[in-house]
């Protein structure tokens, strides 16, 4: 008999001993509505691929959530929100109805969040963590228990008390997660499986599904840093709870080989400017366009943020920061050669904002340019204005600093966020280039319309 009718056969037998033909249906069928994502094999038809979303298959009503369950819902919520940002979690396969030991294979600390993204909250998940480091310390242990649903099992003596202690929650339905090679691995290979999720399942009366995660190994490398990476969890056939060890891990191994590990596609272009945004040039770069900008480029730094942000999310807080210190470098040398007689050229901009700025200048002096974040006004304009007024320095740099550092650092962080939600479609990072200059000349003909 093939392998997979001996673990069908095995898994039927131990339902209908437990609770008759009625159990068996309700162990194969699901409950009352669910929708079954297993196709009838004798016609062809395997398991389906399900794009996993906050209140995917198995969501409960709301009125009929417990705490426990709405707490589930809102970690599968989170947990699918960060994944999609970080290039999407894919299930296929779930679980069945009644309460599991799922064993998986761990390769990364996203697992968890993989796990608890995938699995339907219905069965209210809950982790076995290593008690040595996740319950460690106080603050430790409340992300765990808050935001994994974590249990503490420990790893020098004890363990298997502390699995044990979760049959009774078995037994009412819930899944209970563990990584059975105790530790991550390093190489990307399913490790040797120890005994207690077997013993636990087997106390407990209730199968063990083997469960294959793939692409964490790339989100989050152990002891490296977030990366963008696609998650794709693969769930098996039940195995019976007198499965073995090494019965769990040679299905657990089976679902990760033929997981497709497919990396996110990459625009040629994005790369380039990620690898300049990321290094010291582009610091340098963005000093200097700002700086140039307050003097007389007619090219705001935003634009420049709005290409880099989005290519390197991550380098949007010192790019931003870098731009907003040659803004205010730039602006300061814009009044002192004002202030000299010095008018340098001042491209895009309009009779109509130099006499507008004038008169705010007259009636609030260096705070005016509080107004520039929002009236469409070059910032060069204001610095050339406030140096003929004679504004004194430091009052100019003190409101400015607040002024520009508002606009400049909400704007990079508004395009760090769109750089994370679009990961998944960086592909098209030259079209959303495109898209971004066509929306910037646009936008600059209305206002230099606008105060012409």
């Amino acid at each position: 008999m093939p392998r997979r009718l001996r673990r069908r056969a095995a898994v039927a037998g131990y339902t209908r001993g437990r609770g008759g033909t009625g159990a068996a249906l309700a162990f194969a069928a699901g409950p009352s509505g669910e929708r079954c994502e297993r196709g009838a094999r004798g016609r062809g038809r395997g398991r389906r691929t399900v794009s996993v979303g906050p209140g995917g298959p198995g969501a409960a009503p709301a009125a009929a959530l417990s705490p426990s369950r709405l707490g589930a819902v809102l970690r599968r919520a989170l947990w699918w929100l960060v994944l999609t940002v970080t290039g999407g979690v894919r299930r296929h396969g779930q679980l069945p109805p009644r309460g599991c030991v799922v064993v998986a294979n761990h390769s990364s600390h996203a697992d968890t969040a993989a796990l608890l993204a995938a699995l339907d909250a219905r069965h209210r998940p809950a982790i076995g963590a290593a008690a040595d480091y996740w319950f460690a310390s106080p603050w430790r242990r409340r992300v765990c228990r808050v935001l994994a649903a974590g249990f503490p099992v420990r790893r020098t003596g004890g363990g298997m008390d502390d699995l044990l202690s979760m049959a009774d929650g078995l037994r009412a339905g819930r899944a209970v997660v563990l990584f059975p090679e105790g530790t991550r691995g390093a190489d990307g290979t399913v490790g040797a499986f120890h005994r207690g999720a077997l013993v636990l399942a087997e106390r407990a009366g209730v199968p063990v599904v083997p469960v294959a995660i793939v692409g964490t190994d790339r989100l989050l490398p152990k002891h490296g840093r977030l990366r963008s990476s696609p998650v794709r969890v693969r769930v098996g056939e039940p195995l019976p709870p007198s499965a073995t060890p090494e019965d769990a891990r040679a299905a657990v191994a089976a679902l990760h080989a033929r997981t497709p590990a497919k990396p996110l596609r990459d625009s040629p272009v994005r790369r380039r400017v990620a690898a300049v945004a990321a290094s010291r040039l582009g610091l340098l770069l963005a000093f200097a366009w700002a700086c140039a900008e307050a003097l007389s480029w007619p090219l705001m730094p935003e634009l420049l943020l709005g290409v880099a942000c989005v290519a390197v999310p991550r380098a949007a807080l010192r790019l931003s920061f870098a731009a907003l210190a040659g803004s205010l470098a730039g602006g300061l040398l814009a009044l002192q050669l004002a202030n000299t007689g010095l008018q340098l050229p001042a491209p895009l901009t309009t009779d109509r904002m130099r006499a507008e700025v004038r008169q705010e200048l007259a009636a609030e002096s260096a705070s005016a340019v509080r107004h520039q974040p929002w009236n469409g006004i070059p910032f060069k304009v204001y610095a050339a204005e406030a140096g003929r007024a004679d504004v004194p320095a430091a009052d100019w740099f003190v409101e400015s600093a607040q002024a520009r550092g508002g606009r400049t650092l909400t704007v990079g962080a508004a395009f760090a966020v769109l750089g994370l939600l679009l990961c998944r479609f960086r592909r098209h990072y030259g079209a959303y280039v495109a898209l971004l200059g066509a929306g910037f000349a646009a936008g600059l003909s209305l206002v230099v319309a606008g105060w012409s």
